[in-house]
């Protein structure tokens, strides 16, 4: 278990929860791993087979205490709470700001602001082992449209930046592949619907895995997963999700498929050619691509912002939340999530 924002979040599986006075107390395998008081809690967030009992949930809708339940691997299930106006007031502040031109701008930087950091720390972290050229100069010109997000911008202008700032990353991407694999994972640019190589294909694999765990987290915390403010709403499009997610596609999706091409765990011979031209995994190895992420989700590491140590997994979960403080104003800004 962990506490992160007056969260409780349960990940050790076959765990119960039940209350034992005004405290959760935890037990696996007859043993009693803690007792948490909930006056010091707003939510409980389960994953996997976590049971609670009857008590501890009538008592936690009295409180106004969210009990969220997810799959093991981070799928949106179901809350429960009481009498509470806490998300309709959530979702108001969050439509009321995506109707503002000036506020969608602000929360589209903050968005952008992360992914331009991360992209170009991926970027530098090749470099220093690698002499090949290109890669210090882009990432100079992404340190520059850096610069420029910290002043003020309007909406149409972030976009722009962003659309810049991909293509200033993808025009490199091929060069953070090891020279003895390029010509087997060929890259020529960022393409989707269909993915038109086999790095492609495996980058919008891991951007669908990475879209549903964001869109996972927003509604776990209250949040309208539709309603965006970086990219543009459209029926059925997931757009708040895909807003957060530019923070986490360097960091998460685009690390891991380098590393599984670089140390040869995926190759071309892993990809089917459909009959449009596209790429689609083959099953064999969708699994393994599938245990690699969820690999990587448990890995440690410490959040840069409330330096707190959690699994790669919780992070878009704590983002979600930091989103929710700045959107009800308790937070000043909306603190991106950049790695070191």
């Amino acid at each position: 278990m962990k506490r992160h924002l007056n969260t409780l979040f349960v990940t050790t599986q076959d765990t119960w929860l039940s209350k034992e006075g005004e405290c959760v107390e935890l037990r696996h395998d007859g043993k009693t791993l803690g007792k948490i008081p909930m006056h010091t809690l707003q939510s409980i967030v389960c994953f996997g087979h976590i049971a609670c009992s009857q008590y501890l949930l009538e008592h936690c809708a009295e409180l106004g205490l969210t009990v969220s339940w997810f799959t093991e691997y981070g799928r949106f299930m179901a809350s429960m709470q009481g009498p509470t106006k806490g998300n309709v007031l959530l979702r108001r502040a969050q439509y009321r700001s995506a109707d503002s031109l000036e506020d969608s701008a602000k929360l589209a930087r903050f968005f952008v602001m992360g992914k331009v950091s991360n992209c170009r720390t991926v970027i530098l972290r090749q470099a220093r082992n690698s002499d090949e050229q290109g890669l210090e100069e882009a990432a100079k010109k992404l340190g520059r449209i850096l610069k420029s997000l910290i002043l003020q911008q309007d909406i149409n202008t972030v976009r722009g930046m962003e659309g810049d700032a991909a293509h200033i990353y993808f025009a490199v991407f091929p060069l953070l592949i090891k020279k003895e694999f390029r010509q087997n994972m060929l890259f020529s640019g960022r393409t989707r619907k269909p993915p038109r190589d086999e790095v492609n294909c495996l980058l919008s694999f891991f951007y669908s895995l990475l879209a549903n765990d964001v869109r996972s987290a927003l509604e776990g915390v209250g949040l309208d997963p539709a309603v965006g403010f970086l990219h543009r709403e459209r029926p059925g499009r997931p757009s708040l999700a895909l807003d957060m997610m530019e923070e986490f596609r360097p960091y998460l999706a685009d690390r891991l498929a380098l590393t599984l091409i670089n140390r040869q765990q995926i190759g071309s011979s892993d990809f089917i050619r459909t009959e449009v031209g596209g790429f689609i995994l083959k099953d064999k190895a969708r699994k393994e691509v599938l245990t690699a992420w969820q690999e990587r989700k448990r890995e440690e590491v410490e959040h840069p912002f409330l330096k707190e140590k959690m699994t790669v997994g919780m992070m878009c979960h704590i983002q979600a939340r930091l989103l929710a403080r700045y959107l009800r104003g308790d937070l000043d800004a909306y603190p991106p999530f950049a790695m070191r």
